[in-house]
């Protein structure tokens, strides 16, 4: 008997069938069956599933005589399922690689309940994805089992057949089926969530929910979608059966849900026909009124459900009122914008004919996250150097509660902002020059400190890679960062490599500065137990071998995800290899951290105990010092990291494909900080043999040593502070103090290197 039985109903769905079947065959758990019902097809469909099931003994298909739906379509199936669970995916979608491995392990960890919810993606036809905006709920139940009395707000999620697993001796005991009809999941989700006595739920993306453009029955405007109020009143019928404290507590529930459901349906414009709308609208209103409150309760009626209790013609100028609201407020939002820009302009202007504050500095860094990176480090110096110096960060308002107490902080675009903006004597950030200064001012210094050493192509270096569709609109770019002067006054220099890159890259003029890197004095100066604190509040147990993986988003993925490998796979291949005193930390890129990248497994791999998902940690370089061992592929965390020492190893199974798409300064395959593997069998390969830290990979990373941390001593930051606030004589880096080092000074604007880099 299988864990898992996956039903599919099939009608005229050849053009993605194939997909549909091969995420679940596929799959690296196996032990399942696939019972694929073709519902009188007539498109080539069935054959297909024929030749699947020739193929693969675990697909069983189930050829009907005339076409039911997809509801009566699964009842089909049912009674032909032998596992322990039930799972819906329409033919369709597809399950995501991995989840059928996570929806076993949840449910052995939850003791077999009677359903399981997981999460969704939504996949369009154009090719964005956006992830289901209720997925937090999946998190915040907690990991318990639990009933709907317990947690109501699981019947929020979307009441469909695809987003769960079921006991099928649960269904079978309680005799659910689907009605006929397309929505038919509403009569299902509901009578079996009210009906479980024990829930689980797991935070992880196991089905991608495909958005047809065309052909999507609920997308196409017709009187089938009428079908909806039938459905509903199956749902009060159920209800009508249970104890009447369970009909009197869920009633008022299940009703707002209808009004949304179908004023929904009746505001979309391709979906109920024009001349049945008013039908629709009085068919919703009898519904509402007929499943109302009685007055024994005190239910009242919400604002927005007010329009039912009015007729059709009320409903209509309410709409229009709406319409005309919007396109106002549209218009009237496009005026205040100018309005506020010119205002913004207006302002900065008045303070700019001000005099500049001498001891005033303004920080920003990416993008107004807060204090963090080479910005924070030369923010912190200050303070200890140059004590006079007020230092003011420029934070979205969103992250104002992360900061410090002791801080002091402006949001973007505030007049506070603009003012210090016009009148600080230092801007220092990691950004291109803020929207706020429309011109430089003589005696201001502006300080850019870049975000690490580059290795694929940036700025104005990607106009003619394929990539480049992707990019920023350089040429505005430039426009906008030449402001009649230079974008910044002085480059924060990390190696030669990165100035000539800059040089290029921006082909404005700006002083080139020595110092290293501020963010990674950090780096250079650790010692021993400097990751301690860190590991501690990651929950490392102390003397755990600790592999940071730092994976870099692709420019030829929309979103940016791509799964090199299985996580959950590779964490097991390290403990096997390593032992059990490890622990895999998984950190994103900060521009995937708030998309769907991470529900693809990792949240739940992290909730597990699996790995630690380090994402959202502010600090790069405290989770750098937590760890042992760095295993990326493109990320430029690479040159800070080789700072500290350590192993690095680079997985680079599509380097082609990168390099080709973006462009990159250099062949990090033939110039690596340490050993380099090609798959994944490679890659764990190094750490069953313990390459990862042999003689090679140390001499590997000395050269690579050389090279990208030259002008890091520890000091880059009290170097900043002397030489640009304090306005010291510049002190080269220790290791530049050879006699005759070219680096031992300020490279002016235009003066040539000495060397070049080649595409």
């Amino acid at each position: 008997m299988p864990r898992f039985s996956v039903i599919v109903p099939v009608f005229k769905i050849r053009d993605f069938v194939r997909e549909c079947l091969d995420s679940l065959l596929e799959q690296s758990y196996r032990d399942l069956e696939v019972i694929a019902v073709d519902d009188c097809s007539t498109d080539g469909s069935a054959e297909i599933l024929d030749a699947y099931a020739a193929r693969d003994p675990r697909v069983h298909v189930l050829h009907l005589p005339t076409n039911v739906g997809p509801g009566r379509a699964r009842n089909a199936g049912l009674p032909h399922a032998t596992g322990d669970y039930l799972l819906f995916l329409d033919s369709d979608d597809t399950l995501t690689p991995g989840a059928l491995r996570a929806l076993a392990d949840r449910l052995d960890e939850a003791d077999d309940p009677d359903v399981l919810v997981f999460d969704h993606t939504r996949t369009y036809w154009w090719g964005g994805t956006s992830r289901n905006p209720l997925a937090h709920i999946l998190k915040a139940v907690g990991d318990g089992t639990f009933t709907v009395a317990e947690h109501p707000e699981i019947l929020d999620l979307l009441p469909v057949a695809w987003n769960k697993a079921y006991r099928r001796e649960f269904v079978a005991e309680h005799g659910f089926r689907f009605p006929p009809g397309p929505y038919e999941d509403t009569p299902w989700t509901y009578p079996v969530l009210l009906t479980a006595g024990r829930i689980a739920t797991l935070d992880r993306i196991c089905v991608a929910y495909r958005q047809r453009r065309q052909g999507n029955l609920l997308s196409t405007t017709g009187r089938a979608h009428f079908d909806v109020h039938d459905q509903y009143e199956r749902v009060f019928t159920f209800l009508d059966s249970r104890p009447e404290q369970v009909a009197v507590r869920w009633r008022p529930y299940l009703r707002r849900r209808m009004a949304e459901h179908c004023l929904d349906i009746l505001d979309r414009p391709d979906r109920v026909p024009a001349k049945d709308k008013g039908e629709f609208f009085r068919r919703t209103a009898e519904l509402f009124r007929k499943y109302g409150p009685d007055g024994s309760h005190g239910e009242t009626v919400a604002p927005e459900f007010r329009v039912l209790e009015g007729g059709w013609a009320g409903y209509r100028a309410q709409r229009q009122a709406r319409r005309v609201r919007d396109a106002l407020g549209a218009g009237g939002e496009v005026v205040r914008a100018a309005g506020a820009e010119q205002l913004r302009r207006s302002w900065s202007l008045v303070h700019e004919r001000l005099p500049l504050d001498p001891d005033l500095a303004v920080y920003s860094a990416f993008s107004h996250r807060g204090v963090l990176g080479d910005p924070a480090a030369v923010y912190r110096a200050a303070r200890e150097l140059a004590p006079h110096v007020r230092g003011v960060w420029v934070v979205r308002p969103e992250q104002v509660a992360a900061l410090p107490a002791d801080v002091e902080y402006v949001t973007p675009g505030s007049p506070e902002h603009l003012r210090l903006t016009a009148r600080a004597t230092y801007v220092v950030d990691n950004v291109t020059l803020p929207l706020c200064i429309l011109t430089r001012r003589p005696g201001s210094v502006h300080i850019h400190t870049h975000r690490g050493t580059p290795l694929k192509f940036m700025a104005a270096d990607p106009l003619y890679e394929p990539g480049a569709r992707l990019a920023p609109d350089v040429p505005r770019m430039l426009r906008r960062a030449d402001r009649r002067a230079a974008p910044w006054d002085y480059s924060l220099i990390a190696n030669r490599h990165s100035e000539l890159v800059w040089s290029r890259a921006y082909p404005c003029g700006f002083t080139s500065l020595r110092t290293g890197s501020p963010r990674n004095d950090v780096l250079v100066n650790a010692g021993p137990d400097s990751g301690a604190e860190v590991r501690a509040r990651l929950g490392i147990p102390a003397g755990h071998t600790v592999i940071l993986y730092a994976p870099s988003p692709r420019d030829h993925r929309r979103g940016g995800h791509v799964e090199r490998f299985d996580l959950a796979r590779f964490a097991e291949d390290l403990r096997r290899s390593l032992g059990e005193a490890h622990t895999l930390v998984v950190r994103l890129h900060p521009s995937l951290a708030d998309g769907p990248a991470r529900g693809f497994g990792l949240a739940e791999l992290h909730r597990r105990g699996v790995l630690v998902d380090a994402t959202d940690e502010p600090h790069v370089e405290e989770v750098m010092l937590a760890s042992d061992v760095l295993v990326t592929d493109y990320s430029p965390l690479m040159f800070d990291y080789a700072n500290l020492d350590r192993p690095i190893v680079i997985h680079a199974d599509d380097w082609g494909a990168f390099t080709a798409i973006r462009g990159a300064y250099v062949d990090i395959t033939t110039d690596p900080p340490g050993h380099v593997s090609y798959s994944y069998r490679e890659l764990t390969s190094l750490f069953d043999s313990g390459q990862w830290r042999d003689a090679e990979s140390t001499r590997l990373r000395a050269g690579f040593r050389e090279r990208y941390c030259e002008f890091d001593d520890g000091r880059a930051a009290e170097r900043v502070v002397r030489t640009l606030m304090l306005r010291e004589p510049f002190q080269a880096p220790q290791r530049l103090r050879a006699p005759g080092d070219p680096g031992a000074r300020v490279r002016r604007r235009n003066e040539p290197l000495g060397y070049s880099i080649t595409r």
